[in-house]
């Protein structure tokens, strides 16, 4: 039946914690709906969806699923515990996948090495595990996901050796698998390539045919077509709410400004002058190979310093695996000719000494990075190149530290845990991280992913800055043209795991 309400936030307030979210708020949702909640980074996109989920205290109001009524209606649970919960799916930004020892201690090193990633299952059998979880009735099947997001190749992979937009689309499938009355998804969009983003509104609508509706976060750029109707945040409130034929009138709440000092940029990157290097990265016929698949295919590539690279590729291309080559993390980088900051691979050097002349942030990093520091810690933890470990700071660090956080505007968040800030504000976190130590390569794999276009003016800003202040050659790794900063000047385009430009 169209128009009927699926969904009610009911004048809720709700708590996290001792932090109180939402205040009086009140959405709802009907079938024949799919839904965008747009705002700005902070805005309360992703805690609307929590809230959704179930996540969050209620302290005051009421949320009022009549989905859930009507399902258990259809469908008389055999299961004493079956709740509403059985019926969403929710994907946040951030996931931990389990080994085959069923713990989640997966370490960032592990998907490069053959031995270490046996201890990870396939996506075969990741997906034939969930569906052993499901307890609703509905349409999808291991067999139909697979299809319907072109996972057969990649029955036999390892989870821990999937990329950052394979691992989108695996994660997408399993949530289907729980035949999911309302399916959440947080920034859905985000890390994948042209192709697959072309091709996730064709997804949207077939998963909402089949009888699931879609509430999701976006930004005002990429509502997708299927989308009916937009929330617009701010403060954790609903200030707008749009039909899809008004989507054009959309305004955002005015954020705060933001102006670079460039002379603090110069102070930051004082000691990096001309680099004491001849040729910081030099790769002759790179090939890498896990098993019978041939994830790199004769890959030559110099990188001499001031350089700045685009490095670009659909998902799958084999991006990741050449950047661990460089950043000292794939064990194959012995088997290779590939010298890095004047020294061949397999000379005498530590990953250490490698590691200490780069600045290194990525998707995958941000998964990967568990802590119980602050934020504050997190940056200064670039100086040692730990993950975790947390070694002391002298005076002069510290002051950086300080400095590098007021330059990014995140001063305010110094003292935060940082698993319990907001994926937006962790990535800029672990971009200060790569910075601190002003090194002469800086790797920034997908450094916007999941900023607002005023956070992502913000990096483009600041690493154009750092590279007309210093030397220091960078690789950044972008799906979007316009995220590119100014000072890029080289392109090295893959296409599986071929160089192509």
């Amino acid at each position: 039946m169209h128009d009927q309400l699926l969904l009610k936030l009911d004048n809720l307030t709700a708590r996290y914690g001792e932090k109180f979210v939402f205040k009086d708020l009140s959405f709802e949702v009907r079938s024949g709906e799919c839904w965008a909640l747009l705002g700005h980074s902070g805005s309360g996109k992703s805690a609307l969806l929590e809230a959704i989920a179930g996540n969050f205290n209620v302290v005051k109001g009421q949320v009022i699923r009549p989905f859930y009524d009507e399902y258990i209606r259809a469908h008389p649970p055999k299961d004493p515990y079956f709740n509403y919960r059985q019926l969403i799916s929710y994907l946040p930004v951030k996931y931990q996948f389990k080994n085959l020892s069923n713990t989640s201690e997966f370490f960032y090193q592990q998907r490069f090495n053959a031995a270490f990633s046996e201890d990870a299952p396939t996506v075969e059998d990741f997906l034939n595990d969930e569906v052993q979880k499901s307890l609703a009735e509905g349409p999808w099947d291991v067999s139909k996901v697979i299809s319907l997001f072109q996972l057969e190749r990649l029955r036999q992979k390892q989870l821990i050796k999937l990329s950052n937009g394979e691992t989108k689309r695996l994660r997408l499938a399993a949530s289907l698998l729980k035949n999911p009355r309302l399916l959440l998804l947080d920034s859905p969009l985000v890390g994948l390539d042209v192709k697959t983003r072309t091709a996730f509104n064709a997804i949207l609508a077939q998963i909402i045919a089949s009888g699931t509706t879609v509430v999701l976060t976006c930004t005002v750029g990429e509502i997708p077509p299927v989308v009916t109707h937009a929330a617009v945040l701010h403060n954790y409130q609903i200030q707008q709410v749009v039909a899809r034929e008004r989507f054009s009138l959309i305004k955002l709440p005015k954020p705060p400004s933001y102006s670079l000092d460039a002379r603090k940029v110069s102070t930051l990157t004082e000691g990096r002058g001309p680099s004491q290097y001849k040729l910081i990265v030099g790769m002759k016929e790179v090939t890498v190979k896990y098993g019978d698949s041939t994830i790199l295919n004769g890959v030559n590539w110099v990188i001499k310093p001031g350089e700045r690279w685009a490095l670009r590729g659909p998902n799958g291309a084999g991006k990741s695996t050449l950047l661990s080559l460089i950043n000292g993390d794939n064990p194959q980088a012995y088997a290779n000719d590939i010298t890095l900051f004047d020294h061949k691979r397999g000379s005498g050097e530590s990953i250490w000494d490698i590691k200490k002349k780069i600045g290194f942030v990525s998707p995958e990093l941000l998964q990967y990075f568990h802590s119980r520091a602050t934020c504050w810690e997190i940056v200064a933890s670039g100086f040692h190149d730990t993950l975790g470990y947390l070694k002391p700071v002298d005076k002069e660090q510290a002051f950086l530290v300080d400095q590098w956080l007021k330059l990014l505007g995140l001063e305010g968040s110094a003292g935060q845990v940082f698993e319990t800030a907001s994926p937006t504000i962790q990535r800029i976190i672990l971009l200060a991280r790569a910075m601190i130590k002003n090194p002469p390569l800086l790797i920034l794999d997908e450094p916007c992913q999941g900023l607002d276009q005023v956070q992502q003016t913000r990096v483009r800003t600041v690493v154009d800055a750092v590279c007309s202040a210093s030397a220091t050659a960078l690789i950044y790794v972008t799906h979007y043209e316009e995220e590119l900063p100014a000072c890029v000047d080289h392109v090295l385009q893959l296409e599986k795991g071929r160089r192509v430009i």
